[in-house]
């Protein structure tokens, strides 16, 4: 995958998504809380891509269903198309979901089995109605459903056939074409190429880009691999134990971090060059999200880590335009 960030530039002043100091969190056994999105706040141009980026659990999948109300939030503010869905009636809410789908990670478990393609991209359609308050006549539908798979470049006889009949990258087109049935504005991409070999991983994060530029798209992208934020994202947003530590531009993040733990996500990347040196590993585990560390949540693992980080907890701010570090000592540039 050859390294080349951003898509599409915005064509908008106003942003499609605000997120505010949004926090999801779930009550344990013996009355422990678990904070699994621990007040994040972003923006998300129309046109834009946001690679949401970090380890396992950190809470990024979260986020994602957050964003688009599959998961209630505990607090905080959730904005698309300048209307606050935060606390919308599923009723109200239900329009809305036509212009906001997600692509989940599972190419497999997201499809019915015991349905024929054509049903599964026909069901959104018979749902919802058209721009115009109508129904989608059999004719439209047949014509939508062609088209659908035009744009995911796979073939028309697809519709006839069951989810078992395709490989992964298959059924994660087929995913995508659900996604786009009713012409959305945002996507919600939740890791939608981890499972996949690496060479399909290349063919689905271009057609992602593809599509991106033809229809105008605007993603938040939840991956895990940088190499896949680098390629597809025009920002990126760092997130360690449900809190984003750094955002900024693509090419900022990924090659100037200033947050140590970006630093140490970009060095941990495998780079099979002979006399390429490889970095250590963090020292130490990732501490439970339901006992975080007092004062800055990185400080146990941190290698520069100063008496300030362990009892004064960093809120993000803007070190530099379009760049924001959730850190007492950012990296020198």
């Amino acid at each position: 995958m050859p390294p080349q960030s951003g898509t599409a530039t915005p064509v908008s002043d106003t942003p499609l998504l605000r997120v505010r100091e949004v926090y999801k969190t779930y009550t344990l056994k013996r009355g422990q809380t678990l904070k699994a999105v621990d007040g994040v706040s972003f923006s998300v141009m129309p046109g834009e891509v946001l690679g949401l980026v970090g380890e396992s659990g950190c809470g990024k999948s979260t986020l994602g269903r957050c964003l688009l109300r599959l998961t209630d939030v505990s607090a905080g503010q959730i904005v698309f198309e300048e209307q606050d869905i935060t606390r919308l009636p599923e009723r109200t809410l239900r329009p809305m979901r036509q212009r906001m789908q997600m692509v989940f990670q599972d190419s497999y478990a997201s499809l019915n089995p015991r349905r024929q393609v054509g049903d599964l991209l026909a069901e959104p359609l018979r749902v919802h109605h058209t721009a115009a308050g109508g129904r989608w006549s059999s004719t439209a539908i047949t014509h939508r459903l062609n088209t659908l798979m035009d744009l995911v470049s796979l073939p028309r006889t697809a519709l006839a056939r069951y989810p078992h009949e395709f490989s992964g990258g298959q059924r994660q087109r087929i995913n995508i074409a659900r996604a786009l049935a009713l012409s959305p504005r945002l996507i919600v991409a939740d890791e939608p190429v981890s499972a996949l070999d690496v060479s399909v991983q290349a063919q689905i994060v271009n057609l992602f880009a593809d599509l991106q530029k033809q229809l105008g798209l605007t993603y938040v992208f939840v991956a895990h691999d940088l190499a896949v934020v680098r390629q597809i994202s025009t920002r990126v947003a760092v997130m360690y134990l449900g809190a984003i530590v750094e955002l900024g531009e693509t090419d900022t993040v990924l090659h100037n971090p200033a947050h140590p733990y970006t630093l140490a996500l970009t060095q941990a990347v495998p780079r099979p060059i002979v006399g390429v040196p490889h970095h250590a590993p963090l020292r130490g585990e990732i501490p439970s999200p339901v006992n975080k560390p007092s004062g800055c949540r990185f400080h146990t693992r941190c290698p520069a880590v100063q008496p300030r980080c362990q009892t004064d907890a960093p809120t993000l701010r803007q070190i530099a335009p379009n760049h924001e570090v959730a850190c007492h000592y950012p990296i020198a540039k």
